[in-house]
């Protein structure tokens, strides 16, 4: 099945679907084994726009996760496992059963958690500025502390994100290297119009695994960093850029990743990226997943295993 294209650039489709008590929407482009991009916060599928295209093999699908996009906003507490959960009936209701999972934030997240409690279903993880494991306050960027430290307080944080927006109008703008067009900008703002409907926003915010805290968050983590230190069957992907505003993937995190993750290979570029990499580097991180998924045959019937495949441990 040929790709649709406007001006000689594939062009993806969006779709919503009944998901659980509610709706999901996505974005779909090409045909062939899935590969399933998942953002974090507070971004969307939108995240992916200029990413998707570049990628040259496999049906490629962007969910906008549960209270985030133009997906439905029920009335849940938009934990980390309210999103698995609704993300689980997702892949569910399309019947995707054997994907190459794209995370970012915490995208990357849910798709290390997603593949530790279905590890037949998977045929490798590529990630990009995620969430590889608890943090101590120390680990965490400088640049950050306080910012968490205030989101994290009761009171301060419902008025920095569910009153001023903050977490849309100053912390993505400034967590992106490149500055992000006022178009792009409205589209990530227009689903949370009213303090309720940046719920998601806060609780995402409140869920990094700073301190111990929260604990059932750094239980899941902790669950599926056991699965990537014991899954050399699955190949995975960190991409690694030159840190700019807002990264989180520094050369101690680099570092642990190395240590501790099966299967792995890091790719850097010296191009300087913020936290938002699909946003400032998306053609670097479409040519990469394309090398990566051609290389090993993940959008083949059959994977290719090569020598590179298990760079990391010793």
């Amino acid at each position: 099945m040929g790709r649709a294209e406007r001006g000689g650039v594939p062009v993806t489709t969006t779709h919503s679907i009944r998901v659980l008590d509610s709706t999901m929407s996505y974005r779909e482009l090409g045909s062939g084994v899935p590969i399933v991009f998942l953002h974090g916060n507070p971004t969307s599928s939108h995240l992916w726009r200029n990413v998707m295209p570049g990628v040259a093999s496999g049906r490629l699908l962007a969910p906008d996760l549960i209270g985030m996009g133009d997906s439905g906003k029920p009335e849940i507490a938009y934990s980390f496992a309210d999103h698995a959960r609704y993300l689980d009936a997702w892949f569910d209701a399309l019947g995707l059963r054997d994907v190459v999972l794209v995370g970012h934030d915490w995208g990357g997240a849910l798709a290390f958690d997603r593949a530790a409690r279905h590890p037949d279903r998977v045929r490798g993880i590529a990630f990009t500025e995620t969430i590889v494991k608890p943090l101590s306050w120390a680990e965490f960027p400088e640049g950050g502390r306080e910012l968490f430290r205030a989101i994290k307080t009761e009171g301060v944080g419902e008025a920095m994100i569910l009153d001023e927006n903050a977490f849309i109008e100053q912390a993505l703008p400034a967590a992106s290297a490149t500055p992000l067009a006022p178009a792009d900008l409205a589209v990530y703002r227009k689903p949370y119009p009213t303090r309720e409907s940046r719920r998601p926003l806060l609780r995402w915010a409140r869920s990094m695994p700073l301190g111990g805290e929260p604990a059932d968050v750094v239980t899941r983590i902790e669950a599926y960093d056991r699965w990537l230190a014991a899954s050399p069957e699955v190949p995975k992907l960190l991409l690694t850029f030159a840190p700019g505003a807002g990264a989180m993937t520094d050369e101690d995190a680099i570092a642990w990743c190395a240590a501790n993750i099966s299967a792995l290979e890091i790719e850097h570029s010296d191009a300087v990226a913020g936290h938002h990499t699909p946003e400032d580097r998306p053609e670097l991180i479409a040519a990469a997943i394309s090398g990566w998924v051609e290389r090993l045959g993940l959008t083949h019937g059959h994977r290719t295993i090569t020598t590179r495949d298990s760079q990391v441990n010793g």
